[in-house]
């Protein structure tokens, strides 16, 4: 039974090591290995830790102008894409507040670029976000559904 909480949290995505507040970014490195993407984030860096079953998990480490480790939070959820501001954000707040998309389409029914990133909605259904883009790469819409590559097929 002692090791049943192990890998639920392994299950979870949430497996990474202890990091506390302040910690310097040289130890955060050290524990997480080097990050999948690196973003600016006003005058913090964002690092990306992408990984977890089907890529619906991935870790940013926010370190301020001091180098230290400000917060660390998996931000593939619901309530994150929850804070997206349609019509203000853009590409470049979306990266760095999701990282890298898992895919990049585009649709004749939008005038822009789709981003796709997949995720656990509600830590428990297989889902994906389209966030919708217009030319000049400002966010439209965000629509989520199930993922289609997820799905039991039916016979």
């Amino acid at each position: 039974m002692a090791i049943l909480p192990a890998m639920l949290g392994a299950c979870a995505g949430l497996n990474t090591p202890p990091l506390a507040t302040g910690e310097p970014v040289d130890a955060v490195k050290a524990k997480l290995g080097q990050p999948t993407g690196t973003y600016a984030n006003g005058p913090d860096l964002m690092l990306e830790y992408a990984g977890g079953p089907f890529g619906q998990y991935t870790h940013m480490a926010r370190i301020g102008p001091d180098g230290k480790l400000i917060s660390f939070e998996q931000v593939l959820s619901s309530e994150k894409f929850a804070t997206v501001k349609p019509r203000k954000d853009s590409k470049q707040t979306i990266l760095s507040t999701f990282g890298k998309p898992a895919q990049q389409v585009h649709y004749a029914s939008v005038d822009g670029d789709v981003w796709v990133y997949r995720y656990k909605e509600q830590n428990v259904w297989d889902s994906v976000m389209h966030v919708e883009f217009d030319r000049n790469g400002i966010v439209q819409a965000l629509v989520n559904g199930p993922d289609p590559e997820r799905e039991s097929r039916r016979r």
